[in-house]
């Protein structure tokens, strides 16, 4: 199958690149330059580095002719920060690129597209109560990318939105995710201090396979939680001592309402900079100390996602993060780094 992917050079995107390759598919992209340091692209994979947005609708048009399937692998996450309000941004880089390339794929004879999502808006299906579209500016983007999606689902055009969770693994050369948690560790230097709670969790390759079996099995709109090891933040923190050096430093578990005052300040210095964040850190507190847990049965299993060595990916990524704090390589971060 010939496929077109915008972010072929990310993280996710050029591990389901050379997932994708390897079964046999063909695979194009448009990327933003510069291309990671170190990083290492499959060899098969036709790159164009360019800025979708700013490509007009023929162009876009001219890439996905001869295409059977398109990946969405770009985007913003809840790390990014910006002027209020903070859902227009999300908007921007999220939800308008998802309704114009979906329009221009069906129009061009596309048949299988696979959307990349957040779990957050699992979440916000399955506990209704707690409104977390109201509070949460990113998790209300990530609620509203999945229906635009879908709306163009029908018999002829399959859309799979992966909700996907924290994931470990890393690229060279790029910023993993888990940056401020390994300064957090390193800045305790006795204790590590720590909400309760917990996550589902993947590695890079396992999201790679989901987008391919995604792209091979999905039929019709679907929306696929996504998680094979859930592990509660102790037990994560206690991987990462280790790979910190620290295998014996104890794990406190603060209470939450102290986790809620952090929030509280970070707020206050976002309002002062006249900024906002894609989560209300105050009320987020009833998120981080939940058990943000997901069954494997519920996307993985149906994907095809094979078991993978979480703790070696925990590793690869908290041993990257101190490569990157003690300048020992360079490292790209995401937009607005």
């Amino acid at each position: 199958m010939k496929l077109f992917m915008i972010g072929g050079t990310g993280l996710l995107g050029s591990e389901a690149a050379k997932e994708l390759i390897s079964r046999g598919h063909e695979v194009t992209s448009i990327a933003l330059p510069p291309l990671p340091s170190g990083a290492v692209l499959p060899p098969k994979m036709k790159i164009e580095f360019g800025n979708y947005l700013e490509m007009t609708d023929e162009e876009i048009e001219a890439h996905f002719a001869g295409c059977e399937g398109f990946i969405f692998a770009a985007g913003v996450d809840e790390r990014v920060e910006g002027p209020a309000p903070i859902y227009a941004l999300f908007k921007k880089y999220n939800i308008d690129p998802v309704k114009r390339l979906l329009r221009l794929a069906k129009k061009a004879g596309i048949k299988h597209s696979v959307i990349l999502g957040s779990y957050f808006a699992y979440f916000n299906r399955i506990w209704p109560e707690k409104e977390l579209t109201k509070w949460h500016p990113y998790i209300r983007s990530r609620k509203d990318q999945e229906d635009v999606a879908l709306s163009f689902a029908d018999e002829g055009f399959d859309v799979a939105v992966l909700e996907l969770p924290y994931i470990f693994g890393t690229q060279p050369g790029r910023k993993p995710v888990w940056m401020f948690l390994v300064e957090s560790i390193r800045n305790m230097k006795w204790l590590t201090l720590y909400p309760r709670g917990g996550t589902a969790m993947v590695t890079v390759r396992q999201v790679g396979q989901a987008i391919a079996g995604a792209i091979e099995r999905n039929r019709g709109g679907h929306c696929y939680p996504i998680g094979y090891d859930n592990m509660k933040w102790k037990e994560l923190l206690n991987i990462a001592h280790k790979y910190l050096g620290c295998p014996n430093k104890k794990v406190v578990t603060i209470p939450d309402w102290l986790y809620a005052l952090g929030g509280k300040k970070l707020m206050k210095e976002q309002k002062a900079k006249n900024i906002e964040g894609g989560l209300n850190m105050v009320k987020f507190t009833e998120l981080q100390c939940s058990e943000l847990f997901i069954d494997k049965s519920l996307g993985c299993e149906i994907l095809g996602v094979q078991q993978d060595n979480i703790d070696r990916a925990i590793g690869d990524s908290i041993e990257l993060c101190i490569d990157i704090i003690d300048h020992k390589v360079q490292a790209l971060g995401m937009k607005g780094e």
